[in-house]
């Protein structure tokens, strides 16, 4: 920390005090008296008597009816229990978080015949779902708004009826409204790609799909094992007559001078050459790091927005794909707007994962595959994937030559400085990896075992660019700020990938582009969450489900996004991502309201974009309170 303070008062106000951002002294306030506000606020709304500076008039306008009071905040006595005795908060992830099933929230479900129309039921008069639409719309929960943002998209609504904004397409008769002009401008058109076939997933199931690649290489890796065990009997004699074959080499090579060309074979013809896989450019380019939970697809369509050139996918486990479980290739999904992406896969045997390279390569439209070979998580790390695969030279050696042998397309690899906190080996691995044949690499400047703890080591990193050289090489961690960006450029590495930093800012992409501070109101920060919850609604449906899914998303993201501090409240800018923000007050109520990290504030903020949640919501954050440490 640079500012140095004279007196206590001044201390916190400068920002001084050790991993706290420097705000003006005028914002900051005490817990007690920000969550005063924030509840007296929410009573006052209640009463009618918030004031149109306080709340953006857009926000009224999306929740038909005022949400429940909420749970009071926790006593300090109790929230010590969330706290170890030395006093330090608790860290990790929350691993027994309660799984909600799809049918929790809207167990009187609209059959899917009806929802078609005049489609007959599968199951007749054993259906346990609706088929009466009177009885139906009499039962279902309120709409939460006047207009559908699929039917205002495309002219057609497919959830009909059971949408919950189905008062902007059902005529008086109770039927479902189709604009014929929007859905002939839009025909023909795929908005995403990359579903999985039904036909395919049961081919999957059966183990009927054909990898004829992966056996080719499969048997050559066999071959090659086969090979070094009788090497291994007669390695004395090897060495000796290695030694004479060397004098004989190099005594041909004086003799012949000119190199001849042999045989062309089958897999000179089918195989394609290195010059003629598709090539991406992926110099100076700002990477959307894929991110687990957060980085779905409606999460990076608001990143492309901003100005994201590179796109990934949320890592997905190769044997999960190979069975054709369905929320594993919904990971893969790309949406048109995305004109570079990429998927990443993880695993820990070179059969699995060339296998899952070739099924990706012949039913997916990708520009690259990423190896996962930096995933610091436990489930992942004993496998032998993940970080893991860093230790393990021979098998990631096998992955990277049978991926590359069935691809049509680059393959990238993730890794981290190495494992161990003082015991970096990536710069033994790059130049390896070189001759294995991988496209890009991207370098997170941290091992597993710090995890988070410390900042990203760009010194490090910027040897493992030279070292790399001329495959581009990324960096990644810390990055919050243009500033950020620049110093990070300033290394010598080919592009840059941000993590954390997109969920905390999404609009960091524009800063970095436009080399500015943002100071983003409220209000606009609000707009960008409604867009989320927009694409939400087109992805994961417009029904009670898929409205509690898309809220499910938003509230972990908002653990990320109530990190953030507005500019206009700095006393020092930038922002540095291992400060964590003080108790403050914002310029107005929502401002304060984003800053709250209270899960119960990140439910008023769903609800003023997706109306009010279930009598029986539950939720608990992915990750545990500090990350920040």
């Amino acid at each position: 920390m640079e500012a140095v303070a004279e007196g206590p008062g001044d201390k916190v106000a400068d920002g001084a005090a050790k991993g706290t951002a420097s705000i003006k002294s005028k914002f900051l306030t005490t817990k007690e008296k920000f969550h005063e506000f924030l509840d007296s606020k929410t009573q006052d709304s209640k009463e009618g008597k918030v004031s149109d500076n306080d709340v953006p008039n857009e926000t009224a306008e999306t929740s038909a009816e005022e949400p429940e009071a909420k749970k009071l905040k926790l006593d300090p006595e109790e929230n010590n229990k969330s706290r170890k005795p030395d006093g330090k908060r608790v860290r990790g992830q929350n691993k027994s978080r309660p799984h909600m099933k799809p049918t929790t929230y809207d167990d009187k479900q609209l059959c899917l015949s009806v929802i078609q129309e005049n489609k007959k039921c599968f199951y007749g008069e054993k259906c346990k779902f609706f088929h009466d639409v009177a009885e139906y719309m009499a039962n279902k929960p309120a709409d939460v708004g006047e207009r559908c943002y699929i039917y205002d998209t495309f002219g057609k609504c497919q959830y009909s009826l059971s949408c919950r904004f189905a008062k902007a397409h059902t005529s008086p008769d109770l039927k479902n409204v189709v604009n014929e002009e929007l859905v002939k401008a839009r025909e023909g058109r795929t908005v995403v790609k990359n579903s999985l076939d039904k036909d395919l997933q049961n081919r999957l199931r059966k183990r009927s799909v054909s990898f004829k690649k992966s056996a080719e290489y499969l048997k050559t890796i066999s071959k090659d094992n086969k090979e070094k065990t009788e090497c291994q009997v007669i390695a004395s004699a090897v060495v000796v007559i290695g030694f004479l074959l060397d004098k004989l080499q190099v005594s041909e090579e004086k003799q012949n001078l000119v190199k001849t060309v042999g045989p062309l074979t089958d897999a000179d013809i089918v195989r394609l050459r290195p010059c003629e896989k598709k090539q991406v450019d992926f110099k100076d380019k700002l990477y959307l790091a894929p991110l687990t939970t957060c980085g779905n697809l409606p999460f990076r369509r608001v990143c492309k927005r901003f100005g994201a050139d590179i796109t990934c996918g949320e890592m997905a486990m190769c044997t999960n794909l190979l069975q054709g479980q369905q929320s594993e290739w919904a990971l893969l999904k790309r949406h048109e707007t995305e004109d570079l992406f990429g998927v990443q896969v993880e695993g820990c045997f070179p059969d699995t994962m060339t296998r899952c390279a070739e099924l990706i390569n012949n039913n997916t439209e990708v520009d690259f595959v990423d190896i996962n070979s930096g995933c610091p998580i436990d489930l992942v790390y004993k496998k032998g994937g993940g970080c893991g695969l860093m230790t393990r030279s021979r098998k990631f050696e096998q992955i990277v030559r049978g991926m590359n042998y069935v691809l049509d397309v680059p393959l990238t690899v993730k890794i981290r400085t190495g494992v161990q906190e003082k015991c970096s080996i990536a710069h033994k691995l790059i130049p390896e990896m070189k001759k294995w044949g991988v496209s890009m690499i991207t370098l997170h400047g941290r091992s597993r075992e710090q995890r988070y703890t410390k900042l990203a080591d760009w010194d490090y990193i910027n040897t493992c660019s030279k070292l790399a050289s001329p495959i581009p090489l990324f960096g990644n961690g810390d990055i919050l700020s243009y500033e950020d960006a620049m110093k990070a450029r300033e290394t010598g590495v080919s592009g840059i990938m941000i993590a954390r930093g997109a969920l905390i800012k999404p609009w960091i992409f524009t800063e970095i582009k436009e080399r500015r501070d943002w100071d983003i109101s409220s209000g606009e920060r609000l707009d960008i969450l409604r867009d989320f919850t927009n694409y939400g609604l087109e992805h994961w449906g417009s029904d009670t489900r898929g409205l509690e899914k898309t809220r499910n998303f938003l509230l972990e993201w908002l653990s990320f996004l109530c990190r953030y501090i507005p500019v206009g409240l700095l006393e020092r800018v930038p922002q540095r991502i291992n400060e964590r923000p003080p108790y403050y007050m914002g310029r107005d109520y929502l401002e304060s309201l984003m800053a709250s990290q209270h899960v119960g504030d990140w439910v008023k903020i769903s609800e003023m974009l997706l109306g009010p949640v279930p009598k029986n919501f539950n939720f608990l954050p992915k990750h545990k309170a500090n990350a920040y440490k």
